[in-house]
């Protein structure tokens, strides 16, 4: 007969949980959707008629998943009580994105060799193995001082600007702001920001919150301790940076000439709003959600653009989703290593491990699969267009909100589709990457080489 001591079955239980954690974080985001179905089920959550469970489940998926997409209209389907249920579900969801990709970090971190570990740490800026509190109040506090200054300055505006009462205008600041920074989209306003879109001090804090919460934690803690010395700043947090930059520059002006003359959308407006409407998409394209024009009556060729930016998505590790803008940045160094004929793919002087290759070119060709394949599917089974349900589905699974307009039409079982992209997306990224870099095994030999043609 084998006894074990406490301290052993104890032991025996960290192990079993460090083997697999994404089982651990697969049921905590599951449960948090449960209890939020459950919550969003009760009569005091609607304003009239009791949610079905449709309506409760997929609201509850897009907010923990901090999504977006609705079947509802948010500020008059559901009553305070169900939005503050949804604005619970939505930090819930967003700093539960952050933290577990903190922690996954360190997890990772620990269970490679001594060698790789330093690699690791030198490369990504990660916490240290000691650190695992210090990141919890990290995640927890960042957040609360963003979402403080923006909602701030939106409450401020709402009541100077457009006379709402101090209450309602605290409200819908705090909501909106939490919302932002936790790119998920969702608004107390029926038309989300059409009715802003003109005013800068609506549309420019929730983007930069949506840009700031979309960075990742080791990006802001790294741009924090050493602001004043970029040069000692980690790949990982130059490539963020650098493309982030590059993707809303480029999207701010993608957006501004395909909608110039569109007067549906931006046509109406002048030059400075143009702008100011083209930023905000460009900033809530990835992966936010927001909209400050009618998404659905933008030119076909604007709806592809988007489609491309809500795939690229945001940072690794933080609030949005995507196949985050590093895995883009890596594809896109080796495909411009390749055509210079470099043995190597380097960036910022340093080389990108043949690891980091292959595991950029898994998430991103197994993200073309899930989005691809359910859009085929949806596509022969409803009356929409194609493009129409490219763009829902990539929305949903990059947890990025935006809408034609669809959403509420599609079929329950294509909302059940949808509701399992935005889970995969949600949590896809972050224990795909993971069990990459955990199955990574040593091998004491190396096959024959051989080169199949290629082209």
């Amino acid at each position: 007969m084998r006894f074990s001591s406490p301290v052993g079955r104890e032991r025996g239980r960290a192990v079993a949980l460090q083997r697999r954690p994404g089982q651990l974080v697969v049921v905590g985001f599951v449960g948090a959707i449960v209890v939020g179905t459950l919550l969003l089920l009760l009569p005091v959550s609607a304003s009239g008629e009791p949610a079905s469970f449709m309506q409760a489940v997929f609201t509850a998926t897009s907010a923990v998943c901090v999504t977006g997409l609705i079947v509802t209209d948010t500020p008059v389907f559901w009553s305070g009580f169900g939005q503050a249920v949804i604005l619970v579900l939505i930090q819930i969801g967003g700093l539960g994105v952050m933290t577990v990709a903190s922690l996954l970090g360190v997890l990772v971190t620990r269970r490679l060799d001594l060698s790789s570990r330093l690699v690791a740490a030198a490369s990504t800026r990660t916490v240290s193995l000691g650190d695992v509190r210090r990141t919890l109040v990290r995640v927890v506090v960042i957040a609360l001082i963003v979402e403080a200054a923006v909602a701030l300055v939106l409450t401020v505006r709402f009541v100077v600007a457009y006379g709402e009462s101090p209450g309602r205008a605290l409200w819908d600041g705090v909501f909106h702001a939490v919302s932002a920074y936790n790119n998920a989209g969702f608004a107390l306003f029926s038309t989300s920001l059409i009715d802003f879109v003109a005013d800068p001090w609506i549309c420019v804090p929730i983007a930069v919150a949506t840009i700031v919460g979309g960075l990742g934690l080791p990006v802001l803690l790294e741009v924090l301790r050493n602001r004043r010395r970029p040069g000692r700043w980690s790949v990982h947090t130059k490539i963020t940076l650098l493309m982030t930059g590059l993707l809303l520059v480029g999207g701010t002006a993608f957006f501004l000439v395909t909608e110039w003359d569109n007067a549906a959308t931006t046509g109406t407006l002048s030059t400075a709003d143009r702008v100011l409407a083209s930023f905000t998409q460009a900033a809530n394209a990835r992966t936010a959600g927001f909209n400050s024009v009618d998404t659905g009556a933008m030119h076909t060729e604007t709806w592809l653009g988007t489609i491309i930016l809500m795939f690229i998505g945001a940072g690794t590790g933080g609030t949005g989703g995507g196949i985050k803008v590093t895995t883009f940045a890596v594809l896109a160094v080796v495909i411009w290593s390749e055509l210079r004929g470099d043995p190597d793919a380097d960036a910022f002087d340093r080389r990108i491990s043949a690891a980091t290759q292959r595991q950029a070119l898994s998430v991103a060709l197994l993200a073309v699969a899930i989005v691809v394949l359910p859009s085929l599917w949806m596509t022969a089974l409803s009356p929409f267009q194609v493009d129409e349900i490219l763009f829902e589905v990539t929305s949903a699974f990059t947890t990025t909100g935006l809408s034609t307009g669809i959403t509420a039409q599609l079929a329950w079982y294509h909302q059940v589709v949808l509701c399992v992209l935005m889970f995969i997306g949600r949590l896809g990224p972050i224990t795909l990457g993971t069990a990459l870099v955990l199955r990574a095994r040593r091998r004491l030999y190396r096959r024959p080489e051989s080169a199949p043609l290629i082209g």
